[in-house]
């Protein structure tokens, strides 16, 4: 019995129903995480925050994902930057 997919079988992740049950539950587990934040957080946690901004409600998750648009933003530029030609190692 061979360990390797076949042409018949494939990945679990090629099932479009998978990854979108992947995606619904990050969305479902994200949504909790920011509803916990709003109603028990601010009175039960203190943040220990540096700067007042840091108390906003849902301040690290729009950094986060300000930080993560800037990074696949300029990978598409440095892309265009660095790429080579398809032969480039062939003389």
């Amino acid at each position: 019995m061979s360990l390797r997919p076949t042409k018949e079988q494939s990945d679990w992740l090629d099932n479009p129903r998978n990854v979108s049950i992947i995606v619904r539950t990050g969305g479902v587990v994200c949504a909790l995480l920011l509803i916990v934040d709003l109603l028990f957080v601010s009175e039960v946690w203190d943040k220990h925050a540096h700067f007042k901004f840091e108390n906003w409600v849902g301040f690290f998750p729009v950094v986060g994902f300000v930080s993560y648009c800037t990074i696949v933003l300029t990978a598409k530029i440095l892309r265009k930057v660095l790429k080579r030609p398809e032969d480039y190692y062939d003389d």
